[in-house]
């Protein structure tokens, strides 16, 4: 198997395990192990399938033609812009966020919307598109465009999908939460996101972006330019 096939094989694994596994496969799973036991397995398969997806991107190495120059400050600005809002969103999803497997989601998801769920009900999720969508523009290469895409293709169809198990699962409270809230992103209300998501988001854009160097030897964010 040449490394790009292995690139695309670890990604469709990435992906497939994560929609079996929350969806068709979790009722029997936790029907014989447990919930603890059910996230255990789905934590050890989606650990292993994202260090293949990693390390096979690695091992395809940074060659292939561009579809586009994406070194240029103009792109980098956008990016660098692009995933401090992705942070901000991440940060915040942690806040009063119905999603998450919580005791007491109908609760939260009876409050008005707030923070970052003014821009969407799935944060996380689109933080973790915004990432794909940046690291596509700065590196559009063949082995990025699989590995990002998948990424991408994850969080946005798993938040789709995510809503209808909800629907299951919550009932009226979460139909409730999707009439109040959007799927898709409303940026305008970024600035309403509260001063807790502006604080971690900007912490982890900085520590991230700074990690860049290290883990890549690429700077990124502001690091292009500062120091």
């Amino acid at each position: 198997m040449t490394p790009m096939l292995a690139l695309l094989a670890a990604s469709v694994a990435f992906v497939g395990t994560h929609f079996a596994l929350s969806h068709p496969l979790r009722a029997p799973i936790v029907a014989r192990a447990g919930e603890k036991g059910f996230l255990g397995i789905y934590s050890i398969v989606a650990l292993a399938t994202l260090v293949w997806m990693v390390l096979a991107f690695r091992d395809v190495g940074p060659g292939g033609t561009p579809a586009w120059n994406g070194s240029g400050d103009v792109i980098w600005i956008a990016a660098t812009l692009i995933m401090l809002v992705a942070s901000v969103m991440l940060a915040g999803s942690y806040i009063g966020n119905p999603a998450l497997p919580a005791p007491g989601a109908e609760k939260l998801a009876a409050k008005e919307p707030h923070g970052v769920f003014l821009i969407t009900r799935h944060p996380m999720m689109w933080s973790f598109a915004l990432w794909a969508l940046v690291h596509v523009l700065v590196s559009p290469t063949p082995r990025q465009f699989i590995l990002a895409g998948a990424i991408g293709f994850l969080a946005l169809v798993g938040a789709h999908m995510q809503d209808r198990k909800k629907e299951v699962l919550m009932g009226s409270a979460w139909t409730g939460w999707e009439a109040k809230t959007s799927y898709w992103p409303r940026f305008g209300a970024l600035l309403k996101a509260g001063p807790a998501a502006w604080i971690g988001g900007i912490v982890i854009w900085l520590l991230a972006t700074f990690g860049h160097i290290h883990a890549n030897g690429m700077p990124a964010g502001i690091w292009r330019w500062v120091g």
